[in-house]
């Protein structure tokens, strides 16, 4: 189903406290809800209390849903550097603290600018995955 159709569903069924993310995990924001179509939703189908916070996991309506929802709970670094290859520039940037230094590399060579960095993957990391590290730099390609 459309996210907007859904939504609108959900509203008239009584339901208020809606919220959607990108099911791939790249942090893309739903502007236009009729742009996107739902993927999964949380809590699954059933008799709910009109309270009850409802979550629907979408993409753009050119993109395939993915197997597992990858942008249900936001990534957080803590002690050690978490693996963000294949992931876009804004998880990685939501995800570390803001007083990180991050480098943006294009990893293509061309020395582009991430302006919109939802459509950025990050291909390499600095420091590595599983060790710890006060700055990260990627290397990303547009998407």
């Amino acid at each position: 189903m459309g996210l907007q159709s859904a939504q609108e569903a959900a509203r008239g069924a009584g339901f208020t406290d809606l919220t959607s993310h990108h099911a791939l995990g790249r942090g893309r924001r739903q502007i236009l809800d009729r742009s996107w179509r739902v993927c999964t939703q949380s809590p699954a189908r059933g008799r709910w209390a009109k309270n009850s916070p409802i979550d629907l996991g979408a993409v753009r309506l050119e993109e395939h849903c993915p197997a597992d929802d990858q942008g249900r709970r936001p990534m957080r670094v803590s002690t050690t550097m978490a693996d963000f290859r294949g992931r876009s520039l804004a998880v990685a940037r939501a995800a570390l603290p803001e007083d990180t230094s991050i480098e943006e590399v294009d990893g293509t060579g061309g020395g582009r600018a991430a302006l919109l960095e939802s459509n950025w993957r990050i291909c390499t990391q600095s420091p590595a995955p599983g060790t710890a590290g006060c700055t990260a730099n990627p290397s990303a390609s547009r998407w």
